[in-house]
């Protein structure tokens, strides 16, 4: 295997001394450039593009020149009980034709120079009731291509792989079962639909596609559907391989699963996008926290493969290595994101290496082949939980470099001092809290404040990485919650966490911003170059704006987009998840409804070099899913979902004259 790679390697060098290719890096991770066929621009979740005709110099003429409204609106619109997430849907662009999933799960194909919609299918999930989780939300499909074959793999809400023409939009009926796959079988347990269900896109990887799952959290059954992952033939549907995230009897790392309870736990699933190297027939697996997220005495152990990467052969399932960035998870901090396959030069030595973000703020960075960490990861003591019945993990590993991207922990140095009574104010709030330093448990005693809070640090925006510079760009939330520990309804489970917003003055933080940050890394060096903060809370918060000299960031998600000339960051706005009532936590659909604000929703140009701003492009509405970018006709465009929730649903599409 080395021995081929090397041989491609000196054959991509050739190239690029002929002027063929960009300067760039393996051609397993390079961009096409005019097209984007895969969620994260290519299977190594880059989010590049090699295009350059939007520059620093026309930007601000940047402009919508079509926009798309999602044709969920044709259901939700006569079936008012459907209420959608926010539409988190990236495109993808093949041969001038985009192909988008709606929040509903359906997908249409669209004409990517005019905005006219060539075709939709509706899998009509949402006859199946509100889906496992955070209910009706979908980020893409997947395509494949093998001469005149050409096919879109969606995963549907309610647990369905499904294959269509991408030319017809129809079924392709010897694919499965008439086009689709029932993923809730064969999972080794008996799986209620409304517990599982897939929101991100599958990859395809040496003809075999490979597809995660959405598990709810919270424990709303004693057994729980497990996060196995499985690949399947791409032409047939048949079943190739499971891998098992919670290992049975007999399998490896069975052992850090105490007791029995490798039976009934669920989730570990890979609800995060998923990145694939095709030369080397990699696949590349962000494994998410077991049932449930805050209490883990039904779960005794370090619990392999929960909060790990994990890299496996596509065509055999066989796991080649793994990491765990979290062992026995009590914060839900799994990996939100798709891995960065990226190709870098460390102390002089090339290295085909994985870079994945995290909820916790690190960056951990591995041997994409080995599995060997670039830089030294350290197990260090952690603060150890007092609840009855848990048993924390003594020791987490942290990194050596990169640094952390965003604050990790809560001391009374971080509390806001814009003026001493401000801080004197923040310091009576926080003592109504359990903290500290990072990975400090919850307590019965106290709320418990995460921080990072569960949307990040890093979030499943991901990263972006330069294959011609090695830099790498990571958009960060500041943004903590408090956990509290209470009895479960269901004994065998013995504590839920409960997590809510932590409490503020007036609007004002307790700690100092800033509240979102934009950080640039050389990834040769493992140096962070520059932090800029992204957008401005002072602008919403009234009480904030005589002490904002400079942008204080805002603390919600950012979506990026790195070309050849610039870094675009589209700025999400404001969520907020409004209480209508009681509800079990199975009924969240019932109990709460997602609002959005719309709060200074753009798209932002940085310098990559330095992090200026080079101008900003409203937008009708929040940018709710990650841009992506093209070239047709001789022109570059930007297409970002907006919307969704309460808020209409439309692709916006850019570009300049």
């Amino acid at each position: 295997m080395r021995i081929k790679r090397k041989v491609n390697r000196f054959t991509l060098a050739i190239a690029l001394l002929a002027g063929t290719l960009s300067n760039g890096f393996s051609q397993s991770i390079m961009v096409s450039g005019d097209e984007w066929k895969n969620y994260g621009g290519d299977k190594g979740s880059s989010q590049y593009s090699s295009l350059s005709q939007i520059d620093s110099s026309n930007f601000k003429r940047l402009h919508i020149a079509w926009t798309w409204r999602s044709v969920e609106e044709d259901i939700t619109r006569t079936h008012p009980e459907i209420k959608s997430w926010v539409w988190e849907s990236t495109p993808l662009m093949i041969e001038g034709v985009l192909y988008i999933s709606t929040s509903l799960s359906q997908v249409a194909a669209i004409d990517a120079a005019t905005g006219k919609t060539k075709w939709v299918y509706d899998p009509e999930t949402w006859k199946n009731g509100t889906p496992s989780n955070n209910g009706f939300v979908h980020r893409g499909v997947a395509y494949w291509k093998d001469g005149k074959d050409e096919r879109i793999l969606l995963g549907t809400g309610d647990g369905y792989l499904i294959a269509l023409n991408a030319v017809t939009g129809k079924p392709i009926v010897t694919f499965g079962t008439g086009g689709r796959i029932d993923l809730t079988r064969g999972l080794g347990r008996t799986v209620e639909r409304k517990l599982y269900g897939v929101s991100s896109a599958p990859i395809v990887c040496k003809d075999v596609v490979v597809v995660g799952t959405k598990v709810h959290d919270v424990p709303l059954t004693a057994t729980m559907p497990p996060g196995a992952v499985r690949g399947f033939d791409v032409r047939t549907g048949k079943q190739v391989w499971k891998f098992n995230a919670i290992p049975q009897k007999g399998e490896f790392g069975n052992e850090t699963w105490e007791g029995d309870s490798w039976k009934t736990v669920g989730s570990a699933n890979v609800w995060a996008p998923i990145s694939a190297d095709d030369e080397l027939g990699y696949v590349y697996l962000p494994f998410s926290t077991p049932s449930n997220d805050n209490y883990g005495g039904g779960r005794l152990g370090s619990g392999l493969f929960g909060e790990s990467l994990v890299a496996l052969d596509a065509r055999t399932g066989k796991r080649i290595w793994h990491f765990q960035f979290v062992h026995h998870g009590l914060w839900d901090y799994d990996p939100p994101a798709a891995p960065n396959l990226i190709d870098i030069n460390v102390n002089g030595k090339a290295i085909e290496a994985v870079a994945q973000v995290t909820k916790q703020g690190f960056v951990y960075v591995f041997d994409r082949v080995t599995g060997k960490p670039v830089w030294d990861i350290i197990e260090r003591p952690v603060p150890q939980s007092t609840v009855p019945g848990e048993k924390s993990s003594p020791t987490q590993p942290f990194p050596s470099r990169p640094a952390a991207i965003d604050r990790q922990g809560i001391t009374e140095n971080d509390l806001v001092d814009y003026t001493p009574a401000l801080r004197d104010l923040a310091l009576a709030i926080l003592r109504n809290y359990n903290y500290g330093p990072l990975f400090t448990p919850p307590t019965l005693e106290k709320p418990t404040i995460l921080m990072p809070g569960i949307a990040g640090g890093a979030s499943w925006a991901g990263a972006a990485f330069d294959p011609e510079t090695g830099m790498f760009y990571v958009p960060s939330n500041t943004i903590p919650y408090a956990v509290t520990l209470e009895k479960s309804k269901t004994p065998q489970i013995g504590y839920d966490g409960k997590t809510v917003a932590v409490e503020t003055l007036n609007g004002i933080p307790l700690w100092k911003p800033p509240y979102g940050r934009l950080t640039a890394i050389d990834m040769h060096t493992g140096d962070h170059k520059w932090m800029k903060p992204m957008g401005d809370l002072s602008t919403s918060v009234p009480a904030l704006k005589q002490y904002a000299l400079t942008p204080l960031g805002r603390s919600t998600r950012s979506h990026i987009l790195l070309t050849r000339t610039l870094l675009f960051v589209a700025q999400e706005g404001s969520t907020q998840r409004e209480e209508m009532g009681g509800g079990e936590a199975g009924e969240k659909s019932k109990s709460t409804e997602l609002k959005f604000q719309v709060i200074d929703p753009a798209i932002v140009a940085y310098d990559k070099n330095t992090g200026k701003m080079i101008g900003k492009i409203d937008l009708p509405r929040n940018a709710t899913a990650a841009p992506m970018t093209y070239m047709l006709n001789g022109k570059q465009y930007i297409a970002v979902a907006t919307g969704g929730a309460n808020l209409a649903p439309e692709l916006i599409v850019l570009c300049v004259d």
